[in-house]
C-alpha cells in the first residue's frame, strides 16, 4: 500500500473508532482513493479558480441556502468599520487602538499580507507585532502582556487617541551558495519601534511579527480529526529523526476549554471562531461577547476614556454577525492544483518526497465534523484533502527564532504552515511573500530559511541542480 493510501486508511480506522459521534456522517460519506495526485485540493469543496479572486470562492457543494450566510459574512469581513459614535448602528466601535479598519485589510482579497518594503514608511497593517514578558503566563491566555503596551503593538488609533507608535524594519543581507556555486541572498528583518505614545516599553520585551495568512481551506483545517494531528507526533517521535512535531495546547473561549491549536503561526488558537473574535477585538478593536472589554492598559488613560460602538451598552459585534464572519471564512474553498501532471511538476514532487519535505507536510487527511457545526457546513466532513502540513509545532532553527513563547510554543518553534493555494498568491496578491513575517520573497528562500528539525532538509535541496530547484518549485506552486 501507498504511504498515501495507508494514511487514508488510517484516517478511516481512526474515523471509525474513535470518533464516536462522526461515525455514521463519515463511513457513509468517505471518499474513495481516486484522486491520488491530489488534484482537488478541498475533495467536493475543491473550485476550480485562478486569478485575483480565487481565494474568495464558497466551497463548490456548499447547499444554496448556506450561500446567503456566506454573503452576509463576507460583507462584514470586508467592510470597514467607523469610529464611534456614528450615524450607522451596526458598524461603528473601531479602535480606540487598532491595526485595520476591517478584516480585509489585513487578508486582502481572502488572500496574505506582505511586510512593507525596506525604508518604507507606510504602517505595517498586515504585518502584526505580538508582545509579551518573561513570567508565569495565565492559562488562558499563553502569554505575559507587556504591561503598557499589552499583547499586541496597535499603530492607529480613532481621534483624540494617541497611536502606540511606528514599527521600523531594516534588512540585514545574509549570503550563501547551492553546491553547484549559484550565490542567493536573503534578507533578515531587524525589527524596533519608534514615537512610543505611552513611554518606554519594558526592557525585557519579547516581539514576535506575525503576517496574515491566507484563508482559503480553514474550515477543513479545523475539520481534520484532533487524532491524526496527534498521529502525526507520534509517528515522527517513532521515526527517530530530528523531525519531532509537537502539539500546542491552548485555551479557546468559545468552548471554553483547552483544545489542541491549528491556526496562527505557532498553532497559539483552536478554532476560526475564537481567532476571529479575536482579531475583531485586537486588531480592529471590536469587542463581542467572548472579549467584552477594550484593551485598553492601565498606562492608556486616552484609550480608556474613548467613546464605546453600541452606544456603549453592548458588545460592538452582536453574536449573529460575528457567527456569520466565521461562518464565511469557514467555507472558503481551496482552489484546484494546477497541471499535476506536468512533466516537471511531477519530478518536483519527487524531490519533495526525497527530501523529506512531507514529514512536516503531510499530503493528505480525511475530514471529520467541525468542532462548532452551526458555525460551518456539513459539506466540509468527509472529505479527502490536501494541506500539506502536520498542524505541528517544529524548532526551526536560530535564523527563525523570536525567542517569545506562546503557549506551549518556545521561542523556536513554528507551525508547519499549509502549502495548498501557495502557487496563487502572486495572482491574488501581487507578491510572493512567504514565512511568518513575510521574509522570504518566494518558495526557495523559505526553505533556505529553514533550519533545527529541517536542517537535513534543506541541505537536500542545497545540493540539487538548478533544475531540481526548478522542478521543486514548480512543484510546491502547483499546490
Amino acid at each position: 500500500m501507498s504511504r498515501r493510501g495507508r494514511a487514508a486508511g488510517r484516517a478511516a480506522a481512526v474515523l471509525a473508532g474513535v470518533a464516536g459521534v462522526v461515525v455514521g456522517v463519515v463511513a457513509a460519506t468517505a471518499p474513495r482513493d481516486d484522486d491520488p495526485l491530489g488534484e482537488k485540493t478541498g475533495g467536493a469543496t475543491t473550485v476550480h479558480a485562478t486569478g485575483r479572486q480565487a481565494f474568495s470562492f464558497p466551497a463548490a457543494n456548499l447547499a444554496d441556502e448556506e450561500h446567503t450566510r456566506f454573503v452576509i459574512g463576507n460583507s462584514f469581513f470586508k467592510r470597514n468599520w467607523v469610529e464611534a459614535p456614528a450615524s450607522t448602528g451596526v458598524r461603528d466601535g473601531l479602535g480606540p487602538h487598532f491595526i485595520a479598519r476591517s478584516c480585509g485589510a489585513c487578508h486582502a482579497m481572502d488572500g496574505r499580507g506582505a511586510p512593507p518594503e525596506a525604508k518604507s514608511k507606510d504602517p505595517t497593517v498586515a504585518l502584526l507585532m505580538r508582545l509579551s514578558v518573561p513570567g508565569e503566563a495565565d492559562p488562558k491566555q499563553g502569554v505575559v502582556p507587556e504591561p503598557v503596551y499589552g499583547d499586541q503593538f496597535n499603530n492607529a488609533a480613532v481621534q483624540g487617541v494617541r497611536p502606540e507608535g511606528e514599527v521600523r524594519i531594516r534588512h540585514q543581507p545574509v549570503r550563501g551558495r547551492y553546491a553547484d556555486g549559484t550565490p542567493y541572498t536573503l534578507q533578515a528583518p531587524r525589527y524596533s519601534f519608534a514615537r512610543l505614545a505611552y513611554g518606554p516599553m519594558r526592557a525585557d520585551v519579547l516581539v514576535s511579527p506575525r503576517i496574515a495568512p491566507q484563508l482559503i481551506g480553514v474550515g477543513l483545517l479545523e475539520a481534520i480529526p484532533e487524532a491524526e494531528i496527534l498521529r502525526n507526533a507520534a509517528d515522527q517521535a517513532a521515526a527517530g529523526g530530528p523531525v519531532r512535531g509537537v502539539p500546542n495546547r491552548v485555551w479557546d473561549v468559545r468552548a471554553q476549554r483547552q483544545m489542541l491549536g491549528r491556526f496562527g503561526w505557532k498553532a497559539n488558537v483552536a478554532t476560526i471562531a475564537h481567532q476571529t473574535a479575536g482579531a475583531f477585538h485586537g486588531d480592529i478593536g471590536i469587542t463581542s461577547r467572548w472579549f467584552p472589554d477594550e484593551t485598553c492598559t492601565p498606562a492608556q488613560a486616552d484609550c480608556a476614556a474613548a467613546p464605546r460602538g453600541a452606544k456603549g451598552e453592548a458588545p460592538e459585534i452582536d453574536d449573529k454577525t460575528l457567527d456569520d464572519v466565521v461562518f464565511y471564512q469557514a467555507v472558503l474553498a481551496p482552489p484546484a492544483r494546477r497541471a499535476p501532471r506536468d512533466a516537471q511538476v511531477l519530478q518536483g514532487q519527487a524531490l519533495f518526497t526525497r527530501a523529506q519535505c512531507a514529514q512536516c507536510h503531510r499530503p493528505s487527511y480525511v475530514t471529520a465534523e467541525p468542532p462548532f457545526p452551526p458555525l460551518s457546513s456539513p459539506a466540509l466532513a468527509g472529505q479527502r484533502i490536501w494541506p500539506y502540513t502536520d498542524l505541528l509545532l517544529h524548532d526551526m532553527g536560530e535564523g527563525l527564532a523570536d525567542g517569545r513563547p506562546d503557549f506551549a510554543a518556545n521561542g523556536r518553534q513554528w507551525k508547519t504552515p499549509p502549502l495548498w493555494g501557495i502557487g496563487l498568491l502572486e495572482d491574488v496578491n501581487g507578491h510572493t511573500r512567504l514565512l511568518h513575517d513575510g521574509r522570504a520573497r518566494g518558495v526557495l528562500e523559505a526553505v533556505l530559511w529553514h533550519g533545527g528539525e529541517a536542517e537535513a532538509s534543506r541541505q537536500q535541496v542545497l545540493k540539487m541542480s538548478r533544475a531540481e530547484r526548478e522542478a521543486l518549485v514548480r512543484f510546491v506552486e502547483s499546490l
